[in-house]
């Protein structure tokens, strides 16, 4: 496995891979190098057979406390084409956490603000500590808003509510996040890491075919008319039934068992 700087990466036997932003001491802010890192960690997940669901989490108290604002965002060593980069560092890593058609969990386990805050958002669904804040907080630094965060909250919690958590900059504790739909879960602090263990293993026991095609369906789901939606699932429904999980998955409900699937 590569090496990925300020990252802990790690999989377990069931295809749970885990990767930890590791700046604990600046409450894992991004820089440079961690966002190119997260970016390739992400994409490398994503190519590998082994890996099931990818975790997303942060070292120590914070998730992830946004930009680093004691390292500038456009470094003088930058090349041309890193200064004219249109999606910068942030923006590549939406894309391609978005873009993962395996599912991607935020275990937001402490702070998650700016930047941070459109990590969790970029990602299939987020778990979050019962102690955890998420905000964006821009507007309290005058700036506006970036990694996503303009495009993906209105989509999560409607307009409206976008519109008070931006314009405001105010924190989201646990509770109103699971009340408005930022969190699938809340979990204990005290438990965090078993409760995000026990999920994760949960989708990655679920079918990669059928769950890569169901990411591909919500994408599309609210920039798409109804009849093309229709026709989009026909189309991915048909191909499920082409795969051997389907056959599995009906072997093991005439069996009364839990069935083993395996992407083929």
């Amino acid at each position: 496995m590569p090496d990925y700087p300020h990252l802990l990466v790690e999989t377990t036997a069931d295809g749970v891979r885990t990767i930890t932003l590791d700046r604990a001491d600046k409450l894992n802010a991004v820089n440079g190098a961690l966002a190119a890192a997260l970016s390739s960690a992400v994409a490398d997940a994503a190519t590998e057979d082994v890996v099931r669901v990818v975790v997303i989490t942060g070292a120590g108290r914070a998730f992830c406390a946004g930009l680093d604002l004691s390292e500038p965002p456009t470094l003088p060593s930058a090349t041309r084409a890193e200064r004219l980069d249109p999606y910068a560092w942030v923006g590549t890593w939406v894309r391609t956490i978005v873009g993962c058609e395996k599912p991607v969990v935020a275990a937001v386990n402490g702070a998650a603000a700016g930047a941070g805050f459109g990590l969790a958002l970029a990602c299939d669904v987020r778990l979050v500590a019962d102690s955890a804040r998420m905000t964006a907080g821009y507007v309290r630094r005058g700036l506006s808003p970036d990694a996503g965060v303009s495009w993906m909250l209105p989509r999560h919690v409607g307009l409206a509510r976008a519109a008070d958590i931006l314009l405001t900059g105010r924190d989201v504790d646990a509770a109103e996040a699971e009340r408005i739909g930022l969190a699938a879960q809340i979990l204990p602090a005290a438990s965090f890491s078993d409760g995000v263990r026990a999920y994760a293993s949960l989708l990655a026991s679920g079918a990669p075919v059928a769950q890569a095609l169901t990411k591909r369906l919500l994408a599309r789901s609210l920039d798409t008319p109804l009849d093309a939606a229709l026709r989009d699932e026909l189309v991915y429904i048909k191909q499920c039934f082409t795969t051997a999980d389907v056959g599995e998955a009906i072997a093991a409900f005439r069996e009364k068992r839990h069935p083993t699937f395996r992407g083929v």
